[in-house]
Formats: C-alpha cells, sequence, structure tokens
C-alpha cells in the first residue's frame, strides 16, 4: 500500500519537490539519496587516483570531485526534480588522463586537457538548447552506441590491469615526435607481460577483485566502496597501505592549494583539441543520454509532454556540470548510471539526488582517507566497472554484418590503440562504407542518417590534418 505525505507536514519540502504528486515521502527519498550515494561514492577515491597519472595534485581532485558532484547533483534535484546524481565519469577521466599522461613526452598538458572538457560543456549546451542533440543521438544506430560503451568498458579494464600490475607494457622501437590525439604513437612495438604474483601490488590487486566481485554476486550495496575500503584494510599487513600520512593529516577542508579556474584556452590548439574535444562532447553524449533516459524511464518520469521537457532540463544541467566541473579543475562530470539504485530503493523526486548532493559535500572531510587508498584497491574497481559496461554487447546486431563489424572494430580499436576517439572513429567509418558499397552493389537503399555522413568525414579530416 502506498504511503502518501501530508503536505502541512513536509512544508517547503512538498512544494519544491512535489512529493504528493510522485506518491513518495521524505524517508523514502532520503533513504533513496543514501543508497544512490553510497553506490557512487567510489568516484570519490577513484577519480584522484585515474588523474593523478597527470601530474595532477590528489588532493585538489579530491576537492573537485566533491565539489562537482555534490553541487551539480543538487542543481539537478532542486532545479529539474529529477533523482539522478552526477559526478566526473568513468571512462572520460581515464580519457582524460590518458592524452594529459605525465610520462607521455608529447602528452597535452592537464591544464589544456581541462579547456577540451570546458569548451565541449559549451558545445554540449548549445546542442541542447538547439536540440541537434536528440539529433545526433538518432542518427548513430543502437548498435553502435553498444559498440561504444563495451569499448569504453575494455578501455577501463586495461588501465585497472596497468594500475594494479596485473600487466605491465614494455614499448621499444623509434618514437614519433609528432603528438598523437588520444595517446596512440605509432613505430612502437610493445609487449604486455603479466604481473608477479611474487608483487603485493599485484596480489593485492586480486584480492581486490575477488572481494569486490563476491560482493557484486551477493548484491550488496555499495559493493565497490566497500570492496575499495575492505582491500585497502587489507594492503595494510602486505606493506602495500600506508596510513602514516593520517597521524598528521588535516581533516578540515584543505582550500589552499586547488585547480579552480586553472584550466587553459591557449595552448589546447597545439595539442589535437579538435580530437579531443569530439571524443569528449561525443562519448559523453550517448552515455548520458542511456543513463538519464533508462533512470528517467524507470522512475516513471518520461510519459507524456511535460515529462519530455523535464528530460530536456537534465540534459541542460548534465551539460552545465561538464564546463563546471572543468573549472572546479576535474574531468567530464555527467550523469551516472548508479542512480538506478537510488530509484530501485524507492527515489522518484530530486529530494533523491538532493539528499545524494548533500553527502558529496559532507565527503569533502574524508580527503586523507583518499590519500591512504592505494592503487591496488582502486584497479579492481575499474575492471568491475569494464565488467559491467561489457553488458552492453548484447544489444549488438551480430547477425547482421552490416553492424556486427564496425561494431568490433570500434570495441577492439579502443584499448588496442588506447583512444576512445580512435574507436569511435574507425567503426563509424566502416559503417558508412560498408552501407555504401551495399548500396550500389545491391541498389538497396542505405540506412545511414545523412549526420553520420558528416560525422565520418570529420573523423576523416581529424585523420589527415591532426595525424601525421
Amino acid at each position: 500500500m502506498s504511503v502518501k505525505p501530508n503536505t502541512e507536514e513536509y512544508g517547503v519540502l512538498e512544494r519544491i519537490f512535489k512529493l504528493r504528486a510522485n506518491n513518495t515521502t521524505v524517508g523514502r527519498e532520503i533513504v533513496a539519496g543514501i543508497t544512490t550515494f553510497v553506490a557512487m561514492a567510489y568516484i570519490i577515491f577513484v577519480n584522484p587516483s585515474v588523474l593523478s597519472a597527470t601530474g595532477m595534485d590528489t588532493n585538489a581532485v579530491f576537492f573537485a570531485t566533491c565539489v562537482g558532484a555534490g553541487i551539480v547533483t543538487l542543481i539537478m534535484g532542486l532545479f529539474v526534480n529529477y533523482p539522478i546524481a552526477l559526478a566526473p565519469g568513468m571512462g572520460l577521466n581515464a580519457f582524460f588522463a590518458v592524452i594529459a599522461a605525465q610520462n607521455d613526452p608529447h602528452h597535452m598538458p592537464w591544464q589544456d586537457a581541462l579547456g577540451a572538457v570546458f569548451i565541449s560543456g559549451i558545445v554540449f549546451i548549445i546542442l541542447t538548447l538547439t536540440r541537434i542533440r536528440q539529433l545526433l543521438v538518432t542518427a548513430v544506430p543502437d548498435s553502435l552506441k553498444a559498440a561504444i560503451t563495451v569499448g569504453i568498458g575494455l578501455f577501463i579494464t586495461m588501465i585497472g590491469f596497468k594500475t594494479g600490475d596485473l600487466i605491465s607494457v614494455t614499448f621499444t622501437g623509434a618514437q614519433k615526435t609528432t603528438y598523437q590525439p588520444g595517446g596512440v604513437i605509432d613505430n612502437f612495438s610493445w609487449q604486455p607481460n603479466l604481473g608477479s604474483l611474487h608483487s603485493p601490488t599485484t596480489d593485492l590487486t586480486i584480492i581486490g577483485i575477488l572481494l569486490i566481485g563476491t560482493l557484486m554476486a551477493l548484491r550488496v550495496p555499495g559493493a565497490i566502496l566497500i570492496g575499495i575500503i575492505a582491500t585497502t584494510l587489507i594492503g595494510r599487513p602486505m606493506g602495500v597501505t600506508s596510513f602514516s600520512g593520517l597521524s598528521h593529516a588535516q581533516w578540515l577542508p584543505d582550500f589552499s592549494h586547488l585547480y579552480v579556474g586553472s584550466l587553459s584556452l591557449t595552448g589546447i590548439w597545439h595539442y589535437g583539441l579538435v580530437s579531443a574535444l569530439f571524443t569528449f562532447t561525443f562519448v559523453e553524449m550517448f552515455d548520458t543520454f542511456g543513463t538519464l533516459v533508462g533512470t528517467a524511464s524507470k522512475a516513471g518520469l518520461l510519459e507524456g509532454d511535460k515529462g519530455h521537457r523535464r528530460l530536456g532540463k537534465a540534459m541542460l544541467v548534465d551539460a552545465f556540470g561538464v564546463s563546471f566541473g572543468a573549472l572546479l579543475g576535474t574531468s567530464t562530470v555527467t550523469a551516472f548510471v548508479e542512480s538506478g539504485s537510488g530509484v530501485a530503493a524507492g527515489g522518484r523526486t530530486g529530494l533523491t539526488s538532493f539528499t545524494t548532493g548533500i553527502l558529496f559535500l559532507v565527503a569533502l572531510f574524508l580527503a586523507p582517507i583518499a590519500g591512504v587508498i592505494p592503487d591496488s584497491a582502486t584497479a579492481p574497481a575499474l575492471i568491475i566497472v569494464g565488467v559491467l559496461m561489457m553488458s552492453a554487447v548484447r544489444n549488438i546486431e551480430w547477425d547482421d554484418f552490416n553492424y556486427a563489424l564496425p561494431a568490433f572494430l570500434t570495441i577492439i580499436a579502443m584499448p588496442i590503440t588506447y583512444s576512445i576517439s580512435n574507436g569511435i572513429a574507425l567503426g563509424f567509418t566502416a559503417f558508412v562504407i560498408i552501407n555504401l558499397i551495399q548500396m550500389i552493389f545491391r541498389r538497396e537503399h542505405a540506412k545511414i542518417h545523412w549526420l553520420m555522413y558528416i560525422i565520418v568525414i570529420l573523423a576523416i579530416w581529424r585523420y589527415v590534418f591532426y595525424v601525421s
């Protein structure tokens, strides 16, 4: 039996979040908000670990992650009244780390990478306001959308394998002197080697994978976060985790060393801006669309014209979050699929995301703990996220080679070339060419949206003029 809230009792909360109209209560919404936070709180530990490869300070990234996620999620709750939370997204933060990798002599400085993220957010806002964003989503076949998700999952998994010392990669050969968008460097022969069981970091990573995997199988809420914390504690007697920094840690938020406003818009033209901008915008577009639509549908929020207008507002908040996160000093802030856990717990209004946003801001006081967590504790989380993203492979039309080959090329190119944009460009180009050839020889009408031609032309133009 449903319980409807008393309007007079809840007062301002009822007026803001329309609890009665959504057949929910304050208690149920708060529990749902806590559930969402627990499910996605791993990002406050994983994101600083991933972006540290660029030379960024982990404490500064931690601050940007918590504040960016907290404020944008609060806006989603208050402005759209949606039970959807946002934070720096997995996949795009990995791409950010690759193009700005500190150990790549031809890397894009992280300040310029933040500039690319900021501009992609502005582009996103324009695409949303002009409704071109919805058109782009319909232009790409569902099989290729699924392939992008799967490819990013493999890409993230490879990063997890490397940071967790499950594999090491040895590069030999002559390096080109030209920067390669997406971090790809030609004329290299590379040999992946398995990690050693004699290495404590490798052993701890394996323990973390098994631990989180078991918790996921048991459907334990917040399995990833619990697994990260437990793996960190297990790493103490193994000599991987050190708590020495906690003895003189400052538990109040440290505002003395932040990256607020540190992005650069001047040097990115020399480091493959078009490629980075294309990837940030393109991948975020499909990832967000699927998350927003899927979660909103599950909550029953897309019914009628009003529901679709709210979806447009949600997309606008998401677009704002991209640029806002870059200003704070973190990679793309986007809607999180883990919001579905809060919806499953009964969340139906913005009070759910409002609660989650508040918890992200409170998490600022956990910064010293984030500095303790070793890579071997966050690497398993990356690998598990890859497993979750791999499930989209079932949505690819493998029986139709018009879709199967482009989808496969999209998937396989991402981890092999260590570039999300390479996978998208290769897969989309193959799709258009295959269907055009079929149209010529079979005289059949090609099922290609006109916008796909433009995307492929831009992709080819990118490789002709930005990769030498």
